[in-house]
């Protein structure tokens, strides 16, 4: 395997550790950018290439996980919460993350075949990119001005659930999880920052879940030809992904969606005149 080949797994690692958590839809960047890079790897069977996307998640998922390890073993009750968070409103459970897991899983499972065969192709990430910048300026421009949870602690279950609707929207390719629910979120009257801590925390299981399900199917794709593509790959994704994990939670809170939207926006229109 060659260098540039390497270096192809290292920027395609990039651009999903750098969107997979950013309200910018990792899927569709990496839609987009298969459809002008990846297949022309003459190694990568269509087989190969899938497996390479989920190697590369699981990178993004770990980058989550080390953030937010803290979080984690709260949830799974290895770690004693502390005085503030109690007083919040009891702390974030595991009860708040499954129930906003809930209706995404529930309508992913139904859909996913449809999802599969229509939903995954460029024009179908340009409507997605679109709708979602829409909805994410709307978040910004109707939100309460004051906002009524400042922190993931203070989230009921029924805010959970809500949001976990409002997350059915990112089943669309291009739509995007993170965008999807930290706008709900905030609609709802959370700050920025919480909307986007229960995300990611939101995020980690269900991701973790269908990437592991994927890699059993998909175990004999792991040939010694695509090891270090998928090497490379992950710890590049690992890498990106929690330099921009960090960088996202110190700016949302000044910065919000808006700007976020407007690259959504110009992503959409550079790539429309690039395909079509």
């Amino acid at each position: 395997m060659d260098l540039i080949t390497l270096l192809k797994a290292l920027i395609l690692g990039m651009v999903e550790g750098l969107t997979e958590f950013a309200p910018v839809s990792s899927t569709g960047h990496m839609i987009i950018v298969d459809d002008m890079w990846l297949q022309s790897e003459q190694f990568l069977t269509k087989y190969v290439a899938n497996t390479f996307k989920v190697v590369i998640q699981l990178g993004s998922i770990l980058a989550v996980v080390i953030v937010f390890w803290n979080r984690f073993f709260e949830l799974l009750g290895l770690r004693r919460r502390d005085a503030s968070q109690v007083r919040a409103g009891g702390g974030l459970k595991l009860t708040h993350v499954i129930v906003g897991l809930l209706p995404a899983g529930v309508f992913g499972v139904l859909f996913e075949d449809y999802i599969d065969e229509h939903l995954f192709s460029t024009a179908t990430v340009l409507i997605g990119l679109a709708l979602g910048a829409f909805l994410m300026i709307a978040a910004d421009r109707f939100a309460p001005k004051v906002p009524k949870i400042r922190s993931v602690d203070e989230i009921t279950h029924k805010q959970a659930l809500a949001v976990g609707f409002i997350q059915c929207l990112s089943l669309w390719p291009g739509f995007s999880r993170s965008g999807s629910t930290i706008s709900g979120g905030v609609l709802l009257g959370m700050s920025h920052r919480a909307a986007a801590d229960f995300t990611f925390i939101m995020a980690v299981p269900i991701m973790a879940g269908a990437s592991l399900i994927s890699l059993v199917k998909n175990w004999e794709y792991f040939t010694l030809d695509a090891l270090p593509f998928f090497i490379v790959g992950f710890i590049s994704a690992f890498v990106f992904a929690l330099l921009s994990i960090r960088f996202f939670l110190k700016l949302i809170d000044r910065i919000k969606l808006v700007p976020f939207a407007i690259y959504r926006l110009v992503l959409a229109a550079v790539t429309y005149f690039i395909f079509f």
